[in-house]
């Protein structure tokens, strides 16, 4: 179907306006300006998060804006039989099929699959429509990937699921640790303000663990070459040595903590240092020197990201990190913390309003009997999850047994960007019905769509967004687009109307963000009331939840909490108060589980997957864009020399990964070699397929 439409500047020529880069977790401030050469998108030197600098995929936005490729109206059908519609008839459809599904398979036959790409208020609106209304929690996002490990680490530590610090903290420190970050390609503008601190301030060291040479390691003053899947083992190792070495903050620990003796007794083979030492491939002197620069220095601020977060140990490994900033009492404060970077721009926001399947919205339980309740009032609702749903790879394993007979995606590519994607094809095949809501109108996943529903792009939809350290933005619309295309919010309002359900008559994503910003407050107050409040949290939005539709217009970059007598919150935890009903902290036992997979005859060899600088996702966005294909132009395989030999293979031979979970074929590049791979046009991403973290594999040469 042909399809013409235009982006129509809904600014005036050198009128500025203040948005959020859509990319990673830093979440930068931007600012969009109509000229006489067209589009600028530039750093607004005004947002805390970057003060104006942008990484290449930011500098590049304006690129990425057009209609060439978007899905422009409704279309219902699958392949051929794909026809336009309009949203009454594609929304009626959904309703229709929905109750049918309620009615002859019940509630938990219904599941979504959502995106850190979402804003807070379309995030808020689907979350309530399943939750509250649906009754189930089968909705996950695709920040189960990275984020849900941080998530849980975070409940069992402080019993709420809060970076305690901000990016100033990493200006403030004295030693820095990367743990499973490669932060110069993947959070690159705030690994230049640590270079910039680290210019500035001669004390400053960086420390980088990871198992590859990066070029984040090229600026750090020390490299830990640690072995895949080892860092429990690696911090297990540091909790012994701080503790032996007499470096433990006893009166923080005595007066805000509980559990240290668990975990100490779990950990005790890492006492040995011989023994952490062989386990995670670090020589001992190496590691000795950490684990004194570590202790020596108080303030210690630990950054880990995907290579932690993403792992079957992810969780464990994550609290192992804290354990050791409890124990030295360097949780909060300038320059110190554990320090949990999200991949996406609105990763924390999904989580505020609940978006994992195993959370309910405003930071309450699912499971908690009071919060249920708590939240099915102020809703008003007819039902309210009271049970964990269905997490993002076992929803789509449910589809393919046919548990699942109705999905809805939102602003994902799950075809290509969860583990297993033949599972998923196989899943989405067999399923009953799909709806699939995108900007652009061809995507391995959106091939799979019955209904298939036009959303709103980065430029062109309103809300908010909150970035890695709690800070709340606006990310302001600045382009028109044809009345067909919806914002995924009015979408789903529009399917809960047609069921008949009450509460989603939503005119404008400022009515949601009042009513989102009111539930923070049910049941909530300050730290100091927390023995009378039948669900305290930290997350609290009271100084947002009556300001007017000019006062959110103009909202400014802020941290939550926001009280009514504070304009917003840098840090928290400063006084001791942890958000556990016993105010304290708990150590968590983090014993060291072998790797699940093993190289074998079949599979020999180990994979760890990273990232390529200047693309983002499945390339949906990034692809639109020739400046950002001139840094890698494909997708590659790096693959050591010694290694290389043994399969016969030559540098920048087309290589066949292979792994129990599918194949792909990539272009192999030696490690530690400079050379540029050579220019092609450009590949689809494949190798995100791969994204089980630590599999065995095999190679071939593809001839």
């Amino acid at each position: 179907m042909n399809q013409v439409a235009q982006l129509i500047p809904t600014i005036s020529n050198n009128e500025v306006v203040h948005s959020t880069c859509p990319y990673c977790g830093v979440g930068c401030g931007v600012t969009a300006q109509q000229t006489a050469k067209g589009l600028q998108v530039v750093g607004d030197e005004s947002h805390p998060a970057n003060r104006g600098k942008l990484c290449i995929k930011g500098s590049n936005l304006a690129d990425t804006v057009g209609m060439s490729h978007r899905l422009i109206a409704p279309q219902l059908g699958r392949g051929a039989a794909r026809k336009q519609a309009s949203w009454d008839q594609a929304t009626h459809l959904i309703a229709d099929k929905f109750r049918q599904c309620i009615d002859q398979y019940g509630r938990e036959s219904i599941a979504f699959y959502v995106s850190g790409q979402l804003l807070t208020e379309d995030y808020y609106v689907v979350n309530k429509f399943v939750k509250g209304y649906l009754g189930t929690g089968n909705i996950d996002t695709n920040s189960r990937l990275c984020m849900s490990s941080a998530v849980a680490a975070h409940k069992r530590a402080f019993g709420e699921d809060i970076v305690a610090g901000n990016y100033q903290d990493f200006e403030q420190a004295e030693l820095i640790v990367l743990v499973g970050s490669n932060t110069a390609w993947c959070h690159p503008i705030l690994f230049q303000r640590i270079m910039v601190a680290k210019a500035e301030n001669a004390n400053l060291k960086v420390v980088v663990i990871d198992p590859r040479f990066t070029a984040t390691c090229e600026q750090a003053d020390l490299h830990l070459p640690i072995l895949i899947g080892q860092d429990i083992c690696l911090f297990n190792g540091l909790l012994q040595y701080l503790n032996e070495q007499g470096y433990a903050d006893q009166a923080f620990i005595d007066a805000h903590t509980t559990q240290l003796d668990r975990a100490l007794d779990v950990s005790q083979a890492e006492q040995d240092l011989d023994f952490v030492a062989s386990e995670t491939g670090i020589a001992i002197e190496k590691l000795l020197e950490f684990y004194q620069l570590f202790a020596k220095t108080k303030k210690v601020i630990t950054l880990f990201s995907m290579g932690v977060n993403q792992s079957s140990q992810g969780t464990n490994k994550a609290n192992s990190i804290i354990n050791c900033h409890l124990l030295t009492g360097r949780v909060t404060g300038e320059g110190m913390g554990a320090f949990s970077m999200t991949g996406q721009p609105n990763a924390m926001g999904g989580r505020e309003v609940g978006g994992l399947a195993n959370m309910l919205a405003s930071h309450l339980d699912i499971d908690n009997p009071t919060h249920q309740q708590l939240v099915q009032d102020f809703w008003q609702s007819p039902h309210i999850a009271q049970k964990v749903g269905l997490k993002a790879v076992d929803m789509f394993e449910a589809v393919e047994a046919g548990k699942i007979k109705a999905i809805w995606i939102m602003a994902t590519n799950p075809v290509v960007s969860l583990p297993n994607s033949d599972q998923v094809k196989r899943a989405l095949e067999k399923c009953e019905f799909v709806v699939v809501s995108d900007v652009c109108k061809d995507t391995d996943t959106t091939d799979f769509a019955d209904v298939l529903l036009p959303a709103q792009a980065w430029g062109e939809k309103d809300g908010t967004v909150t970035n890695s350290e709690r800070r709340i933005s606006r990310q302001n619309a600045f382009l028109s687009v044809p009345e067909t295309i919806k914002a995924d919010w009015w979408a789903v309002s529009q399917v809960a109307q047609k069921l008949g359900w009450q509460g989603f008559d939503f005119n404008s994503n400022y009515q949601i963000f009042l009513e989102h910003a009111k539930l923070s407050t049910v049941g909530n107050g300050f730290a100091s009331e927390r023995d009378n409040l039948p669900a305290f949290r930290y997350f609290n939005l009271q100084g947002l939840s009556d300001i007017s539709q000019g006062e959110y217009n103009a909202l400014k970059p802020i941290q939550w909490p926001v009280y009514a007598d504070k304009p917003g919150t840098s840090r928290i935890y400063g006084d001791g108060i942890f958000s556990h009903t016993d105010s304290k902290a708990k150590f968590i036992a983090t014993p060291n589980v072998a790797p699940k997979n093993k190289p074998n005859a079949e599979y020999p060899l180990i994979l760890n997957t990273g990232r390529v600088r200047d693309q983002w996702h499945t390339m949906s966005r990034t692809g639109l864009s020739a400046n950002l294909s001139t840094h890698r132009s494909e997708p590659y395989c790096e693959i050591h020399p010694q290694d290389a030999l043994k399969f016969g293979i030559k540098e920048f031979d087309l290589v066949e990964v292979r792994s129990e979970w599918g194949r792909c074929v990539v272009r192999g590049q030696f490690i530690g070699m400079i050379k540029s791979l050579p220019m092609h046009v450009s590949v689809r991403w494949l190798i995100l397929w791969l994204m089980q973290f630590r599999v065995s594999l095999s190679l071939s040469i593809h001839q």
